[in-house]
Parts: C-alpha cells; structure tokens; sequence
C-alpha cells in the first residue's frame, strides 16, 4: 500500500558533496518532479550514483541543501532505493520478499498475499521457493525490485538496474519501469545506455564531473540539446 503523499518535487539548492579534494557533486540546482521517469545519464565517475543517494537522504552535503515536497527531513518511509548489485538474503525468493514487508512494518496476516502479488508483479510468481542467491542476474535484479515495492514507496531510486544484463532481462527491467511508474511510483534511474534513456525517460538529466550540465524533456534533449557536452554525449564522445 501507497502512504498517503509523494515528496516531490525533491528540489536540490546549491548542493555539493566534497570527500576530501573530490568534488562528487558540485553546484547542483534541480527539481525533480512526479510524472514519468527522470533518467540521469552521464559518463562514468560524473556523479549519478551520488546524486540517487543524496536524493535518497543517505548523504550530508558539503554545502546546500535538498527539500522533499518543500520539506526539510528526507521522508525514508516514502522513498526505497536498489543500487547496482544488490544483495540476496540467504532465503528464497518469497523468503526476501516476507524479509522486506517485516521491516516496512507491514502487518504480517497480509504478508502472504502481499508477497505473492509482488512476486507476480516482477515475474516470479513460479519461483518463490528457489533460493534468490540461485537466480540469474535478471532474476535477482527483478526480485531486488520487488523488495523495494514492499516498502510501498512513492518514489524509487533505480542505479544501473540493467547494467550487466543481457538484452532479454533488459527489456523485462524496462518493462517493469514502466509498469512501476503507471501505477504512479515516482521513478528516478541511473543509465549508461542512451538507447534504455531513450525507451524509458520523461525527461533527463546530463550529469559531467559532478555538475548538472543540462536537464530537459526526453525528446527535447535527443532532438536538440542545448549544451555542447550534451551534443558529444549523445554523438558517442568521450566527456573529459
């Protein structure tokens, strides 16, 4: 089940990230509204990782700051997040799926039926008494993904959730993204794939050397972007 409010729009003033004389995220001015998903791209080390983090509520800025629907305190409750490589419980996969509602504080008489329905979701249904460490990489990313909804999450921060995936189990991750985000899951994802930011983005974000270089509606930014590293970008060159 939903809780009650979005935080959104998740708006970032002046908001940087120092550790030590790295600079992960400098400067960054944002909003990040409802509506279809936001896909932040950008090369490797540009700060896309640290950005869902930071939105998430999981780092203290340098300088800055962030508000969720105006507000100053990070609503955890409303938010979940699946990094990169996420981790299986040494359980099965309704095992990991029971594991999540248990700690959203889900009352247990509707962990059966929740657990099942999520697992239906995602395409696992027939495989709820396999062990999760057993599954296929595309496997385990989608049951990452249902853990995460047993949160019942307003927004859901994706990193790469199709990075070493092969081109089947991408198209299911996206699929899903979409689905997700139908059901009105406020999506935010990380990609390094200008083709799945082009199948799934409402809008992007451009991301270099830990500054937003560019923020625009999907179609607007592929068809025309404004700056020139956004050019180089989607023109395939290297960002230095």
């Amino acid at each position: 089940m939903l809780v009650s409010a979005a935080p959104l729009p998740i708006t970032f003033v002046d908001f940087a990230v120092h550790a030590g004389s790295s600079h992960l995220l400098e400067c960054i001015s944002l909003s990040i509204a409802a509506g279809a998903p936001t896909v932040v791209i950008g090369p490797n080390g540009s700060g896309k990782t640290t950005l869902l983090r930071a939105a998430m509520g999981l780092l203290t800025p340098t300088r800055g700051r962030i508000t969720w629907a105006s507000q100053a305190a990070a609503p955890i409750e409303a938010m979940a997040i699946v990094f990169q490589r996420p981790v299986m419980l040494r359980r099965s996969c309704a095992g990991n799926v029971r594991y999540a509602l248990a700690a959203s504080g889900a009352p247990e008489a509707s962990h059966k039926a929740r657990t099942a329905e999520l697992l239906t979701l995602v395409g696992l249904e027939r495989l709820g008494a396999r062990p999760a460490r057993r599954l296929s990489g595309g496997e385990q990313q989608r049951l990452a993904l249902a853990r995460a909804l047993a949160r019942g999450p307003r927004v859901l921060f994706l990193d790469e959730p199709t990075s070493s995936l092969d081109p089947a189990a991408t198209q299911e991750i996206e699929d899903l993204v979409r689905k997700i985000s139908a059901q009105g899951v406020k999506i935010v994802m990380t990609t390094h794939d200008l083709g799945e930011a082009r199948r799934v983005a409402g809008d992007i974000v451009l991301l270099n050397k830990g500054v937003v270089v560019e923020q625009a509606p999907c179609d607007a930014f592929f068809a025309s972007p404004r700056s020139v590293e956004g050019q180089r970008f989607i023109e395939g060159e290297l960002l230095v």
